[in-house]
């Protein structure tokens, strides 16, 4: 199926800046769940508040704009009365790990079988570009002019630390990966998190004179490596993209989620 069938065309243009990586993702995430042969009416998207969130409007499946850092919480809801539904939750990382941090976390610790899908651009673009849990120390925000002073997370050592039974990174230059890995996300049954480094150019590329989307893109690509490379191995300063976690446990409550033979095909 062509990927503008799975968009409300009535929606769009989009509202997305020039340059921004959101759009790559959600191609993902159609191309992924094309793959895997589900139906429109077998996947639920929800989201909170966000750039990343509005995804859930152009998709055309059965879908949820909730509120700021709810949608694990929404989304849990939604799993435990349909856990015959494959349910996606497009986020961004401040809507994930700022005000959703402790859904974030309960979520992975009880490995409810959700797949989150973290667009980590290290800023809140939406309302201006203020400093996210994202950020990394010292780049510029509106709320940082002179640098943030806070160290940022490392979302996969958070999931991992949580207890998330799949977790991955992988970014936007990366296309071919990011489908494969957000394939694999939703086919674990369990809480599958991948975090994708998404673009802002217009609110964290240009305050940190980072370039616009295209060279931002470039640095996805010079400053990441494979888990385990040689690459890594000759600069560890690298960013690893990879699947870092892929683990068979039940999932919450007691094994209950994603049981029902008709889910995902997992």
């Amino acid at each position: 199926m062509p990927v503008k069938d799975y968009l409300r065309l009535r929606f769009l243009p989009h509202i997305w800046c020039p340059g921004c990586g959101h759009g790559i993702v959600m191609s993902g995430m159609i191309r992924a769940i094309e793959q895997i042969g589900l139906q429109k009416n077998e996947v639920v998207a929800v989201s909170g508040i966000g750039c990343s969130s509005r995804i859930v409007g152009y998709l055309d499946f059965h879908t949820m704009h909730t509120l700021h850092g709810r949608a694990l919480a929404f989304a849990t809801g939604v799993k435990l009365g349909r856990p015959d539904l494959t349910v996606i939750v497009p986020m961004g990382d401040g809507d994930a790990l700022a005000i959703g941090g402790n859904h974030f976390i309960h979520a992975a610790r009880r490995n409810i079988d959700l797949t989150a899908i973290i667009m980590n651009n290290r800023i809140y673009g939406m309302t201006g570009g203020q400093g996210s849990p994202m950020t990394p120390q010292g780049m510029r925000s509106t709320t940082s002019p002179r640098g943030i002073a806070d160290p940022a997370f490392d979302i996969v050592e958070l999931a991992k630390g949580a207890g998330a039974s799949f977790v991955a990174r992988t970014t936007t230059y990366h296309a071919t990966e990011l489908t494969r890995m957000i394939e694999k996300a939703i086919r674990h049954r369990g809480f599958s998190v991948v975090e994708v480094l998404s673009q802002c150019p217009v609110y964290y590329g240009r305050q940190n004179r980072i370039g616009n989307g295209m060279e931002m893109m470039k640095g996805f690509r010079d400053d990441t490596a494979p888990i385990g490379s040689k690459k890594k191995e000759a600069r560890p300063d690298l960013i690893e993209r990879g699947i870092f976690v892929d683990e068979d446990r039940p999932p919450y409550p007691g094994g209950r989620g994603g049981t029902n033979e008709t889910t995902m095909q997992k």
